[in-house]
């Protein structure tokens, strides 16, 4: 042969890794771009559901009048946040994440406490959503 001795299992240079051509531009170091900004999205649902479970007793300590349908409103946010989390593939999950933080701002009407959180896990979901835009695209 004249050329480079090519292996049949050899794959061809353009799908080599490390291997990018010039016009290719990858945005981030990331090996799998989406999966790191789903599981970003997914991490920050869970870890809002887990805030919102335990933050119950502790409004009901400090003088909350938080009653059934309170901890029932609290309940639903966060099992809301649990599936939203398994959803992340769809592109959908990312909207509908949006939506839940609007909806935990207006539980606020139920606990000031609530609003706090609203507002705190509102900057999280905005500072996710700008991660997703910068590494995305």
């Amino acid at each position: 042969m004249t050329g480079p001795e090519q292996r049949p299992d050899a794959q061809p240079r353009s799908e080599q890794p490390g291997s990018e051509q010039p016009g290719d531009v990858r945005r981030s170091g990331l090996r799998n771009p989406d999966r790191a900004v789903r599981g970003l999205g997914a991490g920050t649902l869970a870890l809002e559901a887990l805030v919102l479970l335990l933050a119950i007793q502790p409004i009901r300590v400090v003088g909350g009048d938080l009653g059934g349908a309170a901890i029932g409103v609290i309940v639903a946010l966060a099992v809301a946040c649990v599936v939203l989390a398994g959803m992340m593939r769809r592109p959908w999950a990312w909207h509908a994440g949006t939506v839940l933080q609007g909806l935990l701002l207006l539980s606020g009407l139920l606990h000031w406490s609530l609003f706090g959180l609203g507002v705190i896990f509102a900057l999280v979901w905005a500072y996710a959503l700008h991660v997703r835009r910068v590494i995305l695209g």
